[in-house]
């Protein structure tokens, strides 16, 4: 097996003229073929070399997607050094504690903003000796010790480029290719090492798995400090030899994704919430007749869509229905969305909700729940080409093996990171599973996040997902006494919500106002009392209704550290912070007064008080009691 240098070679040697990476800039796409890549690579691989950073030294990189943070990360991996990959929105406070960790003296910023984290942290770490900034717009003025612009990186490697083909040489699969850290959703974060050898193999078992190959082409637009974004446009890019394109930047994603039309892609439960809440958006202000077309052709597509994309056996008139739906609405969407070409669409960070997922898959998008984590490379199990669940994330990939002890999913294989296994090389991933008699892995919950209710086990998320599924809801998170009480407290979505309001003619100013309104409690009522009409209709979950629920006067935000960078629900610290309001939603109080503090964008901080309504949610007092929703659901005014 090679390392990931010595695959960049092979690749300028034999697709050397074909596209590698583009970036839109100026709303014009640039593009540097794998021949460009490879000798640019090098060339910062001697620029490193000349300030002094070695093999097995770590190089952190702070931004977003761009093609010399790329040169940069090639670069030292064909030196032997390390790139560490931060998150671009991270605070200095955040990865101080990583910087300190692993003793980083060298890094590369990609603007500004970066640049100005690195020296608040120089002053707590004098180690940090070099900052390599790739864009100079604002840094005239800056003091020139020890920070210099991308350019002299370059210029000051030149006299040692002949250096770097023996440095490429001497790499071995078992070396370090990167490091990374994990979420930090149940704590603090962890440093992960992963080999090349891990993440070859991991990339090789995909690509076969997908059929990916040179031709295909893929957006890299999630953060690069990310497992399974680095997993897919940087390990995998390699492997597959396929063009990875830049954004010109997060608020042109979307136009940037219609633009590539990527055939291969990653994304998060989320992205696909928000796409999901842009299409009702627009729907809402469609003409009432295009509002019934829609409607009517979704429910065609929920009942044949799945089976049509497997190619099961349809009927001749169902057939004939998709069809049409297909021309009229089907295709039209999915291109204005951004996935008409897609062949395979990995979500991926999260459990994805069961309506989001039938949503996309009835589309014909072929859609796939995978599995892994940091200590894995990014993904254990991929669901294969037929008809699948949300929860259900398929068997292993090649050389990795699962088994649930005592309730919980063990991996173990090559894909693994260093450190992280078992003497007999199974790692814990935490993760609640189950494994049918096929090899089917079913992922429920985090163990530590599993919930009780009159003696009845449930996992939170499920119902958390089905929340999401509204075009108003944000974020919610589920809370159990452990005996009769399940609540939730729920942040809305402020850009739906607002654009209902408007058209209602309601009168507010800003986020607090708005959710203070008696008919948004109404709005987000009647969603609830849907899910629980849901949940009473499947006998072990309908006592697991939710039976009050608050609506938060702030959004949870990950600078509050609410969420994760990779904008996942830190539940620990959540249910600690709001310990009172989830006491005073069990007791069954009318109102709570809630301090929570926030840091804002200037990094002021601050705290944010509010008096919260309380509100009960409807109920169904038996198992499979489903009366008419109209009937059961409380109507906003």
């Amino acid at each position: 097996m090679k390392t990931l240098p010595k695959l960049l070679l092979d690749n300028a040697a034999t697709r050397g003229q074909r596209p590698a990476l583009r970036q839109k800039a100026l709303g014009i796409w640039q593009t540097w073929t794998w021949s460009e890549v490879a000798a640019q690579s090098r060339e910062v691989a001697a620029g490193w070399l000349a300030l002094g950073v070695g093999r097995g030294m770590p190089v952190a990189v702070l931004g977003r997607n761009r093609p010399r943070l790329y040169f940069a990360m090639l670069g030292a991996q064909a030196i032997g050094a390390l790139p560490v990959p931060f998150y671009e929105d991270a605070s200095a406070d955040e990865i101080a504690p990583l910087m300190a960790r692993l003793g980083i003296t060298h890094a590369i910023a990609e603007n500004q903003e970066q640049v100005d984290k690195l020296l608040l942290l120089r002053a707590q770490m004098p180690s940090l000796a070099h900052i390599v900034y790739t864009s100079a717009r604002g840094l005239d003025a800056y003091p020139d010790a020890g920070l210099l612009p991308f350019e002299r990186l370059v210029e000051g490697g030149r006299p040692r480029v002949a250096e770097v083909d023996a440095e490429i040489a001497r790499g071995a699969p078992a070396d370090v290719a990167i490091v990374l850290h994990t979420s930090g959703t149940t704590g603090e974060a962890k440093v992960v090492r992963l080999t090349h050898a891990a993440l070859i193999h991991t990339a090789s078992a995909i690509a076969r798995l997908e059929g990916l190959g040179e031709r295909d082409e893929v957006l890299a637009w999630l953060p690069l400090a990310w497992v399974k974004q680095h997993l897919s446009c940087f390990a995998q890019w390699q492997v597959c030899g396929y063009t990875i394109n830049c954004p010109e930047s997060a608020d042109t994603v979307a136009a940037d994704l219609r633009d590539i039309g990527p055939t291969f892609h990653v994304a998060t439960p989320r992205s696909l919430e928000a796409l999901l809440k842009q299409v009702t958006l627009r729907m809402e202000d469609a003409s009432p007749f295009k509002r019934r077309l829609y409607r009517h052709f979704l429910a065609v597509a929920a009942h044949a869509g799945e089976r049509v994309l497997v190619g099961e056996a349809v009927g001749l008139g169902e057939r004939l229905q998709y069809a049409l739906g297909r021309g009229l609405i089907y295709s039209p969407l999915k291109d204005a969305l951004g996935v008409a070409r897609i062949r395979v669409l990995h979500v991926a960070g999260e459990a994805v909700g069961s309506e989001l997922f039938g949503y996309f898959r009835s589309l014909g998008v072929n859609l796939k729940a995978v599995y892994g984590s940091t200590e894995s490379a990014g993904v254990v199990c991929v669901p294969r080409d037929r008809r699948s669940a949300a929860d259900v994330v398929g068997r292993p990939i090649d050389g990795m093996e699962v088994r649930v002890e005592q309730g919980e999913l063990c991996i173990r294989g090559p894909g693994l990171a260093l450190g992280v296994a078992d003497a007999a090389g199974w790692f814990r991933t935490g993760d609640a599973a189950v494994i049918d008699a096929a090899g089917e892995v079913r992922i429920i919950d985090r163990r530590a996040d599993l919930l009780s209710v009159a003696g009845v086990q449930f996992a939170p998320r499920e119902i958390e997902n089905r929340l999401r599924f509204s075009q108003y809801i944000r974020e919610a998170i589920v809370a159990s006494d452990g005996h009769h009480s399940v609540v939730c407290v729920v942040n809305v979505d402020y850009d739906s919500l607002r654009d209902w309001a408007d058209r209602k003619q309601y009168a507010f100013s800003g986020y607090r106002e708005l959710v203070a309104l008696a008919p948004v409690a109404g709005l987000v009522g009647e969603h609830i009392a849907e899910v629980n009409r849901a949940l009473a209709a499947t006998p072990e979950l309908w006592r697991a209704q939710i039976r009050r629920f608050v609506i938060l006067h702030k959004e949870f935000d990950a600078d509050d550290q609410e969420m994760t960078r990779t904008q996942k629900l830190r539940r620990s610290h959540v249910m600690a912070k709001y310990a009172s309001l989830f006491a005073a939603l069990h007791r069954g109080d009318a109102e709570h007064r809630v301090e929570a503090a926030v840091r804002f964008d200037d990094g002021r901080e601050g705290v944010v008080a509010a008096t919260l309504a309380i509100h009960a949610a409807y109920v169904y007092e038996h198992a499979g009691e489903l009366p008419a929703a109209a009937a059961a659901v409380p109507q906003p005014a």
